[in-house]
């Protein structure tokens, strides 16, 4: 009989992959394991050696996921997440069962955002356990075809260039107000929008599905800012944007949470440009209860109380 690499995975090694892919490289998830980093590394390459892949490459003097890492890990999260699951069991017979609720947020999704649409599923009466990933789009979207996740939740309808099944359920929209660093601010010459023109500007990358509005905007308005940055990652942005890199724009629904987060100042409202939400499902109707939950709930109670 021929050797199956699967078949005699090593779990040990797979938590040690697991704790180096959690805390980021192998001298931090050493500290959790109390092990040697040579250990450790020793340990990493021989499971790569079994599998036959590489699952991390190196970045400056870190570690990141190849993409095979990436799916590799979400197993392995799961895995781990049942084992924890089992325990609570065994020691509690009055633990129920949690409903598996796996989220993939598109990384263009203000994350402050993808939080208000997420959570009325942690407030059902069934227990949730939610797993959340975060990337782009279409990787997303191809790790839901493989029903690895249940949801994904996107800035843009399902793309039709993509061979996935998969059916859109629009949540909501809102338009934008723009935001400044207070120093930044008061900088700014004039009454907005004619602020905006030769001021600093950090912009949304080209996955970001407003983009492209907020560029039309800018022409038909006749303003000219001096974009200093593009960013995919909307955390990122407005990190940037606090420590007074340049003007960003977000979703007017989240306007009062950026203005304090963030320690930043609105200074302009564009309402002909907006952000809308979608959740991405294989399915045409709604069954799995956590995505009932999270569907209904932001478009009844979050869009319905954009400013």
């Amino acid at each position: 009989m021929d050797w199956n690499p699967v078949a005699s995975l090593n779990f040990k090694h797979l938590h040690y992959f697991w704790m180096v892919a959690r805390s980021g490289s192998i001298a931090s998830a050493s500290k959790h394991l109390h092990l040697t980093p040579q250990s450790i590394s020793s340990q990493l390459s021989e499971l790569e050696g079994r599998l036959g892949v590489e699952l991390f490459r190196r970045v400056g003097r870190g570690l990141e996921l190849t993409e095979t890492g990436q799916r590799i890990f979400s197993y392995a999260d799961e895995i781990f997440a049942l084992g924890d699951e089992l325990l609570e069991v065994a020691l509690d017979q009055t633990v129920r069962k949690s409903l598996p609720f796996r989220v993939g947020i598109a990384n263009s999704v203000p994350k402050s955002l993808a939080y208000r649409v997420v959570e009325p599923a942690l407030r059902m009466a069934e227990p949730v356990r939610l797993l959340c990933r975060e990337g782009r789009l279409a990787p997303l979207l191809a790790e839901m075809a493989v029903h690895h996740l249940d949801l994904v939740i996107a800035d843009q309808p399902m793309p039709n260039h993509l061979n996935v099944r998969g059916y859109s359920h629009f949540l909501g929209e809102s338009d934008l107000t723009v935001f400044a660093a207070p120093q930044l601010a008061q900088s700014l010459a004039g009454d907005f929008p004619v602020s905006l023109n030769r001021a600093p500007f950090l912009l949304p990358g080209d996955d970001v599905a407003l983009r492209p509005d907020l560029l039309r905007w800018f022409e038909a308005q006749r303003l000219y800012p001096h974009i200093v940055g593009e960013f995919e990652d909307s955390a990122l942005l407005k990190a940037f944007g606090q420590a007074g890199a340049g003007l960003f724009v977000a979703p007017t629904a989240i306007a009062d949470y950026v203005t304090q987060q963030y320690t930043v100042q609105a200074i302009g409202r564009i309402e002909a440009v907006t952000e809308r939400l979608y959740a991405i499902t294989t399915e045409r109707r709604l069954l799995h209860p956590a995505i009932v939950a999270v569907v209904q709930a932001t478009q009844r109670e979050f869009f319905g109380k954009s400013a």
